[in-house]
């Protein structure tokens, strides 16, 4: 899930025969373009204690959501009080250099005051909800407790999340207190003490789901399944023409899965996939780009579809099965439209694949398909109902637990069996297991750190989404923007699709996909809804666009990332990454003015007939927009590729009778351009 650390890419150069970046080249990436990276440096007993501490607030989120019966407001406070404290121990004050074993005393002060502010209200529960809002607005200590603990998030934010999403909160504080006329006191009350504010459903999503699928995410990555998943789509696709970048789609699809970051998926796996699209051929711009891309996509692709999907679920009340369902279609059509364009491109080229001799076989990884358990649990699981979220991801992860033991137990007979004797297999066990990194009782204990690492900077997103959801309730706001929205538009459906898309794309350039998505589910998507489109249409058009973001200049922050590992322009590389994701970018206004793509309100005949079009219309719109299908396009060709694709992804007979019909008109005038020019 997001913010895990890399494992090193050099693992799997074994494999592919590619030579990656080393673990120190892929850090310095992480700690310049992902904020999560840039952490304290602690070492001996100090590193024992905060590592210790992680670890115990991962068992601690573990037991909560799954036993703890106490009031949802101490749930929820004492879960953003450790945050405060851990955050603090894990994050500096400013980027750079840090001296190790070094926290400052000023960091100590706002730590302890801003967590005590936090456990204050944990401890006094039950008083603070049955007093009255007028007793405690007119007690300067409740408005002391609110505003210290508010500050101490938002600098926790800034150093862990960035600037942007400060910003957006910045303008609806300012509205709130200055314009809308709302005193100080009852904004801190709404903000810290309110049910809409810092304690909103972000947080009460994120303290009771989200936490557990990240801690998940932690132990499957140490099972080695990311290696797993890499060398999976080598074998699939990596002799192929262009095989690397359909490598690199196939494994950020999968690992996207796992990761839930845009940029940590684009570090991790573009370190190996990255340099063997090089090698091969592709330009510096366009295997950044590539990766970029389907890195993102991995925030779409079900099952687990990162944070936001369980905050969606929870917003339209319908079970998380019923949003997996939904995505299917749409994040196959997203990763469908990338590996269309890079094997177009690959063509273009005249790029081949990598020898048959350099990739794994197919054979030997099918013995290694055991370690897809843990995911096959958590998706019969959630998909039965069988039991809760949290239960379903507490089981998955003892089994990745159990995967890892086995993963010991298979490496060792394997490299009994290369030695040919019991007695020399230590040192090829050694190998092995190192290749897969291991797994033993110190892995379950980091598991459980980078869990409780990656908890930190998703419950600040929420609870500073939490604010600015406070600030638009208070004030009514929302009424205000979805009036202005729809008088702008004048009832045109397509002219509030766009707004709603600018707004997301804006809010969401360096702000984390859980907060971008609180934001404009409070904001855009009852815009939508009022226009008549159905809720989940509504809230999945929201979250698509603060997915995009990532790829989308002028703050790609995951195209950057790209960049930096092909070391290629990093502006280019954004604008491709663009081009590569179209599908995220067309898909949504599809279904948002026709669910049926959505699987809202259609039969099963209906779904296939929608499956073939829509992925017909896929290849259409890559081929026009990468130029190339048969032969070298001209702009005419170019233009009905694409037009014919977009009315066969929109459902409808007659648009896919014409759609079909422009592109059969396209592919045959390139036909017959390609006969001329041999006759020639």
């Amino acid at each position: 899930m997001a913010g895990s650390k890399p494992q090193d890419p050099n693992l799997n150069a074994p494999e592919t025969g590619v030579s990656a970046g080393t673990a120190a080249d892929v850090e310095a990436v992480m700690r310049k373009y992902d904020r999560e990276s840039n952490t304290r440096v602690w070492a001996g007993i100090p590193k024992i204690v905060v590592s210790s501490i992680l670890a115990l607030f991962s068992l601690y989120c573990i037991y909560v959501t799954l036993f703890a019966s106490q009031l949802q407001e101490v749930r929820m406070t004492s879960f953003m009080g450790l945050v405060i404290v851990m955050g603090y121990l894990t994050f500096p004050a400013k980027k750079g250099h840090v001296k190790v074993n070094h926290l400052p005393w000023y960091d100590i002060v706002i730590m302890v005051l801003g967590a005590a502010a936090f456990f204050y209200y944990a401890f006094n529960a039950q008083t603070i909800i049955t007093m009255s809002m007028k007793k405690l607005l007119k007690d300067p200590l409740y408005l002391v407790i609110g505003i210290t603990g508010i500050a101490a998030l938002v600098e926790l934010c800034r150093r862990s999340v960035g600037l942007p999403i400060l910003f957006v909160a910045a303008f609806f504080l300012i509205y709130t207190l200055f314009i809308s006329g709302k005193t100080l006191s009852r904004t801190s009350y709404e903000l810290f003490f309110g049910e809409s504010g810092i304690l909103g459903t972000p947080v009460n999503v994120c303290s009771k789901y989200i936490v557990v699928f990240i801690i998940f995410g932690a132990f499957l990555e140490r099972t080695g399944v990311s290696n797993f998943f890499i060398s999976l789509a080598n074998s699939l696709t990596g002799r192929y023409s262009g095989g690397p970048a359909k490598v690199a789609v196939i494994s950020s699809a999968l690992c996207g899965m796992v990761s839930g970051s845009s940029v940590g998926n684009t570090v991790t796996t573009g370190s190996i996939t990255i340099p063997m699209m090089k090698k091969t051929g592709y330009r510096p711009e366009f295997a950044g780009a590539v990766e970029a891309a389907a890195s993102t996509g991995g925030q779409i692709m079900p099952p687990i579809m990162g944070a936001a999907a369980f905050l969606m679920a929870d917003y339209l009340g319908v079970p998380y099965s019923n949003i997996i369902v939904r995505a299917i279609l749409p994040a196959v059509l997203y990763f469908l439209g990338i590996f269309i364009a890079v094997h177009l491109e690959a063509k273009k080229l005249g790029l081949k694949g990598v020898g048959p001799e350099m990739l794994p076989r197919f054979r030997s990884l099918i013995k290694d398909t055991y370690m897809l358990a843990p995911l096959i649990v958590l998706i019969w699981l959630v998909c039965t109902n069988t039991r809760t979220m949290q239960f379903s991801a507490a089981v998955s992860i003892v089994v990745a637990i159990a995967v890892g033991i086995v993963n010991n137990v298979v490496d060792y007979f394997r490299a009994s069996k290369a030695e040919g004797s019991t007695a020399s297999a230590t040192g090829a066990l050694g190998a092995a297991v190192g290749r897969r990194g291991g797994f033993t009782p110190r892995s379950i204990f980091d598991s459980l750190e980078a869990g409780g690492r990656s908890c930190i900077t998703v419950a600040v997103a929420c609870g500073i989404a939490g604010c600015v959801c406070g600030c638009i309730t208070l004030t009514g706001l929302a009424s205000t923007i979805i009036n202005g929205i729809v008088s702008i538009s004048g009832n045109s459906l397509f002219i509030g699709l766009f707004l709603t898309m600018l707004s997301c794309i804006v809010l969401g350039m360096g702000v984390p996909t859980t907060a971008t998505y609180c934001i404009m589910a409070s904001t855009c998507a009852p815009i939508l809804i009022r226009m008549g489109v159905p809720d989940i249409a509504a809230h999945f058009f929201v979250f698509y666009f603060g997915i995009v973001a990532d790829i989308t200049p002028p703050v790609a922050l995951a195209a950057y990332a790209g960049a930096a590992i092909a070391k290629g322009k990093p502006m280019q590389t954004g604008v491709t990454a663009t081009r590569l994701a179209i599908g995220a970018f067309i898909i949504p206004f599809v279904f948002a003015s026709s669910p049926a793509l959505l699987f809202i309100d259609t039969v099963w005949y209906e779904v296939v007939l929608i499956v073939v079009t829509a992925a017909l219309g896929m290849v259409g719109v890559a081929a026009g927009l990468s130029g190339y299908l048969i032969i070298n396009m001209n702009l005419l060709e170019r233009l009905m590729c694409v037009a014919g694709g977009l009315l066969l992804i929109i459902p409808g007979t007659l648009t896919d009778i014409i759609g079909l019909a422009v592109i059969a008109l396209g592919v045959g005038m390139q036909v017959l351009r390609k006969k001329a020019a041999t006759a020639a």
